[in-house]
């Protein structure tokens, strides 16, 4: 019997709508999505359709496109996790946009599935779609530690990607606003190796022998940008991005901090200068998409994973000082970080508290950007932190 077209996607959000289950419903997948959200879950049950309105293109703030999505189905990734695994072991791909904290929580339901799952049926390809680097290697790893058989392990293939399209903040009903742009780029590695493994024919998706550059890229412009708008718009009481990327001050760091990242891919990749600085331009463009508003609040959310080690603030500030290059502007933007107090934010509430626990400001550093004593960022690091603790110190 052989495998029906068929997506499993965890993650029914706007991007899990709006754009990977957009994408996969475009190439003749059924989409089953999976959430916890079980009003979400009721709501795409009762509606047979939902539709996605592209904004954005040619002409900045028209409406370009409105796709209907149909075909779909929903189950409870709480409730009927039994289901799941069975939709799982049948079908051709497997799809996340959970964010990159969650993916854990999937690998007990994946590795059911794939023990469930023939022998005789291609290996399922498993796409991670998070804002993280290596996050399909990473779920991999979970999942390979809730097996105990290596030759179910074998029946799936994890591809790692680079996905981009800005989704702004909207109401809870199904139709998705979005930009027109869109960027998914996967490894085509993972399939190199497996004479057995195909790679799923998905319209809109760019194969690259080589991810790295296409992931930094990304990272440390798009977000690197959008995450500095944030938080210094919200330590100004600014509630939109494109309010804050209008402030002259807010303006000037966001550049900054981008020709900081421009210097490190120049350097670490040998991407041209000017298209790296058009890629900037083009980029900030849609940033600020007046028609795509996106609040500083919802930008700047899960602080904690922002300000780890290999992200878009820590991440690219670390190597540039491997370098000996200058990474003082994101020096700053991790400090305009520390002020990011969203009390219906759990990680933000966890970094304040952390702030406030009187930890030494050399455990902190360590604790929050995984950089350690020795590292030529470490004492920028900790002087910038320390700031921020002495500062929560007089305030209380």
């Amino acid at each position: 019997m052989a495998l029906s077209k068929k997506a499993v996607h965890f993650g029914a959000g706007n991007i899990g709508r709006g754009f990977v289950g957009q994408f996969l419903h475009a190439s003749g997948l059924e989409v089953v999505f999976a959430d916890v959200d079980a009003a979400l879950i009721s709501a795409l049950r009762e509606r047979p359709s939902y539709q996605v309105h592209e904004v954005g293109g040619a002409q900045p703030g028209t409406l370009d496109r409105v796709t209907t999505v149909t075909g779909y189905r929903a189950v409870d990734n709480r409730l009927q996790v039994d289901e799941v695994v069975r939709e799982i072991a049948t079908a051709d791909v497997v799809t996340t946009s959970v964010g990159p904290r969650i993916l854990p929580s999937l690998a007990s339901t994946i590795a059911r599935g794939l023990s469930q799952r023939r022998a005789d049926l291609p290996p399922l390809v498993v796409i991670a779609c998070e804002t993280a680097i290596g996050a399909s290697t990473t779920l991999a790893g979970f999942v390979r530690q809730s097996l105990d058989d290596d030759d179910a392990f074998a029946r799936a293939v994890f591809a790692n990607c680079e996905i981009d399209r800005i989704v702004p903040e909207q109401s809870s009903d199904l139709d998705v606003t979005i930009e027109s742009f869109a960027e998914w780029i996967i490894e085509t590695g993972p399939f190199r190796s497996r004479e057995d493994a195909v790679r799923p024919s998905i319209d809109g998706v760019t194969w690259v022998d080589d991810l790295a550059p296409f992931i930094d890229r990304k990272l440390f412009t798009v977000n690197t940008a959008h995450a500095t708008a944030a938080y210094y718009g919200w330590s100004r009481g600014i509630g939109s991005v494109r309010e804050a990327l209008a402030e002259p001050f807010v303006h000037a760091e966001v550049l900054a901090v981008l020709a900081e990242t421009k210097a490190l891919l120049v350097a670490k990749y040998g991407i041209d200068p000017d298209e790296q600085q058009a890629y900037i331009e083009k980029n900030l463009e849609r940033i600020a998409n007046p028609h795509l508003p996106d609040t500083t609040g919802r930008v700047g959310r899960n602080p904690l994973s922002k300000l780890s080690r290999h992200e878009r603030l820590v991440g690219p500030a670390s190597q540039l000082a491997e370098r000996g290059l200058p990474a003082d502007a994101l020096v700053r933007a991790v400090r305009a970080a520390l002020d990011f107090d969203v009390p219906d934010d759990v990680e933000s509430r966890e970094l304040q508290s952390l702030l406030r626990a009187g930890a030494g400001d050399e455990l902190l550093t360590e604790t929050l950007t995984g950089v350690f004593p020795g590292h030529p960022l470490f004492p920028r690091l900790v002087a910038v932190i320390g700031e921020k603790v002495r500062s929560c110190r007089v305030a209380a």
